[in-house]
């Protein structure tokens, strides 16, 4: 015992002295999750509260160009800005550059007409199939003219597809209204009435969004529940830069040969590795946790709630490091030198995380990259601590995450003990 600690207060000495390493283990972790949570943040609120600017130039003069305007200034996606009818493709983009506005929508000259002729096409077609007599003279009408959607090109894709959706929505009303004023005067030979015309459009079914839960008790997860456990991972990972390097630097300036002089065995040293490590990335968590507690209110992000399983997050985090630690001695073992370790454990640790789901959730995967995250210790790391943070459970909810992440930690540390046996070391 005496000599696994005198052991670990070498390594601690060591480790101590290494400022960039512990600046990659601490200060690169906490900037990354402080950057990447406030433009997660930043994408969900730019959705989800403030408005989207967006320039409309409308060469329609009819009724159903201005439903189309409110009823896209009625979504709460979009700021509207009008254009001049007469603006072509240069000066929309221009101002769209000059707005500083990511959407740009051209209405055609002929929007209301078609609408117009679409509707009593559709509403003619009804009063057909109620048996009733319909007007035919509208029966050939033409699709209406699409509109024209200008977009920033910074724009991702998944704001795009939002985008489309809501002018889709406001589409639909226009057109719905139409059709429905279209068959009530064909039914009753006058206009449709404002108020029933107005309960028919709006009277649609409330959505209550409920996350699913282990307990029932999970309030809604926010950016910081999902970038916080997934940056921790990253950040306990890049223990390699360390400690794999001060592996190689015992094999390369003959530390293990003066080693197996002494009365003691190589095995107690990465013994000692692996607890002071291990103690590391379970600070690293405390410090990244502590900062999505009580830092990101005073940063105007959002707070992160910690798991009600207390014991269950202490002991998740033990074997995620354990975990990290295994992998980077493991590399520090079989790197000839100093340069190999940080160039392979710096690019196979940003490998790992994106098909393991940090940096892509794993549900956005096809069939072959889902395949593959099975085998990066990254993706267990993260469902496990998901368990706890986004679907409220315990420890016990997370064994299923856990034992795969063993096994992958006890094969690394098989691996590492055949690595020394086969380079003589142990």
């Amino acid at each position: 015992m005496f000599k696994l600690w005198a052991t670990i207060v070498k390594d601690f000495r060591v480790l101590v002295r290494d400022g960039i390493g512990l600046s990659l283990m601490f200060v690169m972790p906490v900037v990354l999750v402080v950057v990447v949570t406030d433009i997660q943040n930043s994408t969900f609120a730019l959705i989800n509260k403030n408005k989207m600017p967006i320039l409309i130039c409308n060469r329609d003069t009819g009724e159903s160009s201005v439903q189309l305007i409110e009823a896209i200034n009625k979504i709460g996606m979009f700021k509207v800005f009008r254009l001049p009818e007469n603006q072509d493709v240069e000066s929309i983009t221009g101002a769209m550059k000059q707005r500083d506005a990511l959407l740009g929508i051209v209405i055609p000259g002929d929007f209301t007409r078609k609408v117009k002729a679409k509707s009593k096409n559709v509403a003619g077609k009804a009063l057909t199939s109620f048996g009733l007599q319909a007007d035919t003279v509208q029966k050939n009408a033409g699709d209406i003219d699409p509109l024209t959607l200008y977009y920033n090109p910074v724009l991702q894709e998944q704001l795009r597809f939002s985008v489309q959706g809501g002018l889709r929505t406001a589409l639909q009303l226009v057109e719905s209204r139409e059709t429905l004023r279209s068959l009530y005067f064909s039914i009753n030979e006058k206009p449709l009435p404002a108020k029933l015309e107005d309960e028919m459009l709006n009277n649609k079914a409330a959505i209550n969004e409920i996350p699913v839960s282990k307990n029932g008790t999970l309030s809604a997860p926010n950016a910081a529940q999902h970038n916080v456990p997934a940056w921790t991972i990253f950040a306990m990972f890049f223990v390699i830069m360390s400690l794999g390097g001060s592996v190689v630097r015992e094999k390369v300036s003959g530390s293990f040969i003066r080693l197996k002089t002494l009365p003691t065995n190589y095995l107690v040293g990465l013994l000692s590795k692996q607890i002071t490590y291990v103690a590391v990335t379970v600070l690293q968590a405390a410090v990244i946790f502590s900062l999505g507690i009580w830092i990101f209110p005073l940063m105007g992000l959002p707070s992160l709630n910690i798991p009600l399983d207390i014991p269950g997050l202490f002991v998740v985090t033990l074997i995620c490091g354990w975990c990290a630690v295994s992998y980077a001695i493991c590399v520090g073992v079989f790197a000839e030198t100093h340069q190999q370790s940080n160039g392979f454990g710096a690019i196979s640790i940003v490998i790992l995380a994106a098909i393991g789901g940090l940096m892509v959730p794993s549900f956005a995967m096809d069939t072959s990259l889902k395949t593959w995250s099975n085998f990066s210790p990254m993706h267990w790391c993260l469902q496990a601590y998901y368990g706890l943070f986004l679907e409220g459970g315990r420890l016990r909810d997370v064994l299923g995450n856990l034992i795969p992440l063993i096994l992958i930690t006890l094969a690394l540390q098989l691996i590492t003990f055949f690595g020394l046996k086969r380079k003589n070391l142990i």
